[in-house]
């Protein structure tokens, strides 16, 4: 349709004023819908059908999707004053807001995470070859559907006649040493890197939520504590400011995703006074208080490694003048690499989505947070992922995968049984301003309800699923010590 425009510059980086050009935006969001596969991934029944009726191709798509942009932009008053048009970064938030608005998840999450990713680039704080774009297309995902073609387990149904036939425990035992065989290898590494002419003293240990970095943490450090290296733990959840520091959203959520939620400026000090030798008074955080109840003196000695599971452990600013040979990057991700349902349409299953429900499952055991109040976190969750965790990928010198192609078949008899442990689609009519949840919520459905999962007496067979296998993080039975569980 045709849209009045009345904006005649943009406003560059640089604050150089440059003609405003509508075809630059098209293009961003047709390059981020062909990066998904496609628009129509994102097509959801009862949601965004008008939309798709602007045509049949992503073209179609994208020129409607610009409309929207070009009245929202044309909206603010001011960006009709020549000499105060509208930024880069301002032309970027409206595109975010239009793709989501129309609830294009996929097609907005690239956008961002190649957003961000740029950003950084530009910064220095990552390099060309560390450039992750949109976060989608990484060897890991490869490697990962690789790996499950050959297993013959790279859709859901593939895996539901595993389950039907009685072989699920063949798959089970074939991916758990696969993940075994990748923190050796990761274990290798650090010892090499140990014994190498520059002192090891700091360990990372980073990723997005409920990837199994607390597991994986613990699985690692057991292997390299059998070859003599000593750790100091810390708890970085000791550093969240203040819950009064917090403001809250109008359901009373706080953000605690982003990593301005911690007192980075405190971290990054600490983290040098501790490689220096120095002691230094850490504090100690009441999650029941929501505040800093006291310090404990904390010291790194000579022969000990510093060891950190944090989400945001490759962040720039929380790692700021530590010297980049005197640390190693552990990234944990979940690449679910699995084709929904027999693979005719072509969807993947999204790993945001196997963590989500991951997360529900924790929150709701050791959080006393229900699986819905998870469900509208989840936007707050996504967002501090994209700007901060996914595009530094590539600067971890280790990358693991704590997905497997069980996830689903383990967590159905705890999401959809008797009470479900999923939320209901009526729970979210007083939400009716969360289309991310609505949205998330009707693809956790058809995902769980392609799935053939276990008996819930099943869960509790460690001949079929190992106490310490990081799956039980999430559904329980694990025998590995979950600090933030405890």
């Amino acid at each position: 349709m045709p849209v009045e425009n009345r904006i005649v510059k943009i406003q560059k980086r640089n604050r150089s004023l440059v003609r405003f050009d509508p075809d630059r935006i098209r293009n961003a969001i047709l390059r981020a819908g062909r990066s998904v596969g496609g628009f129509h991934h994102d097509w959801v029944p009862g949601i965004n059908d008008r939309l798709f009726q602007s045509g049949p191709g992503d073209e179609e798509v994208s020129d409607c999707l610009t409309d929207s942009v070009l009245l929202c932009l044309n909206a603010d008053p001011d960006h009709l004053i020549s000499n105060y048009p509208p930024t880069i970064e301002a032309i970027q938030d409206k595109v975010m807001h239009v793709l989501r608005s129309h609830g294009l998840q996929r097609a907005a999450d690239a956008y961002a995470c190649y957003r961000w990713s740029r950003h950084w680039l530009r910064e220095g704080d990552v390099t060309p070859d560390q450039f992750t774009g949109n976060g989608l297309d990484t060897a890991g995902q490869r490697a990962a559907m690789a790996w499950n073609i050959e297993q013959g387990c790279h859709t859901q149904e593939h895996v539901n006649e595993q389950v039907r036939g009685g072989r699920l425990a063949g798959l089970v035992e074939a991916a758990l040493a696969r993940q075994q065989e990748q923190l050796a290898r990761a274990a290798r590494t650090v010892i090499a890197r140990l014994q190498g002419p520059a002192p090891l003293r700091l360990i990372w240990i980073a990723g997005p939520t409920s990837s199994g970095k607390t597991t994986l943490t613990v699985q690692l450090t057991r292997q390299l504590e059998r070859e003599g290296v000593r750790f100091l733990m810390l708890n970085l959840d000791d550093y969240f400011w203040p819950l009064a520091e917090h403001p809250t959203d109008w359901i009373n959520d706080r953000n605690y995703e982003t990593p301005e939620a911690l007192d980075i400026q405190l971290i990054n000090q600490h983290l040098r006074i501790l490689l220096d030798g120095g002691a230094v008074e850490k504090p100690v955080f009441s999650f029941k208080e929501g505040r800093h109840v006291g310090t404990r003196t904390v010291r790194l000695e000579k022969d000990q490694v510093l060891l950190l599971d944090c989400l945001h452990g490759l962040y720039p600013p929380l790692i700021d003048g530590i010297d980049r040979s005197a640390e190693f990057r552990v990234y944990a991700n979940v690449r679910t690499a699995m084709y929904e349902g027999d693979g005719g349409t072509k969807r993947l299953i999204l790993s945001d989505d196997v963590r989500l429900l991951r997360r529900m499952l924790r929150d709701c055991r050791h959080r006393n947070s229900s699986p819905l109040f998870t469900l509208l976190h989840w936007h707050y969750v996504r967002a501090g992922e994209l700007f901060s965790i996914l595009p530094f990928e590539g600067r971890a010198d280790v990358v693991l995968n704590g997905g497997f192609p069980f996830d689903l078949t383990f967590m159905h008899p705890l999401l959809c049984g008797d009470p479900p442990g999923l939320p209901r689609q009526e729970s979210l009519r007083d939400y009716a301003g969360f289309l991310d949840a609505r949205i998330r919520l009707q693809r956790l459905e058809r995902v769980l309800g392609n799935t053939v999962g276990l008996p819930l007496a099943a869960l509790n067979d460690l001949n079929l699923l190992p106490g310490d296998a990081l799956i039980r993080e999430f559904i329980g039975g694990s025998t590995v010590k979950i600090p933030h569980n405890e």
